[in-house]
């Protein structure tokens, strides 16, 4: 499914989080023009370009939709997860793949897990800021989505896991 994006549109850029599309332009790289997106970060106005043709190659999605949170928040209220034992390293690896596939389920997977995991045991310096990195790409896209203050919906989804 490729999706087109118009300026103005919001979308989500994998590992990076929702972006707003601020204009379409044509670069010539090499003797060959190329259409871009041009992508505004909401968190730090950071820009990126992304190439029309690969847009949908590099994970680039539209937010989502009221169906999809109830999904996303099915997900945060899971408390049966398989018992891991690996080593913190293999986990976190994991953790990266599932934050880079851009999926918001697999974001909120990898936030309930080291959620949970975090009542048995400390977590480690790059699991705790993974699982910072997944609590500002999730409540990011679902404040989006629904409308809502970041920092009001950051502090519900916390309540979750009390």
């Amino acid at each position: 499914m490729t999706a087109t994006f118009k300026i103005g549109d919001k979308a989500v850029y994998p590992s990076q989080g929702v972006t707003e599309v601020v204009g379409i332009e044509s670069k010539e790289i090499s003797g060959n023009v190329a259409v871009f997106y041009v992508l505004t970060l909401l968190n730090t106005q950071k820009k990126i370009l992304v190439p029309l043709a690969r847009a949908s190659d590099v994970g680039l999605r539209r937010v989502i939709n009221g169906q999809e949170v109830e999904k996303v928040y099915q997900i945060l209220h899971q408390r049966e997860i398989p018992s891991d034992n690996q080593t913190w390293n293999r986990r976190y690896r994991r953790y990266l793949e599932k934050i880079k596939t851009g999926s918001v389920y697999d974001v909120a997977e990898v936030m309930r897990d080291l959620h949970l995991r975090q009542r048995d045991k400390p977590l480690s310096f790059g699991e705790r800021k993974m699982l910072d990195t997944a609590r500002t790409l999730l409540v990011q896209e679902l404040a989006v989505s629904l409308s809502r203050d970041p920092e009001e919906l950051g502090k519900e989804i916390e309540t979750l896991f009390e």
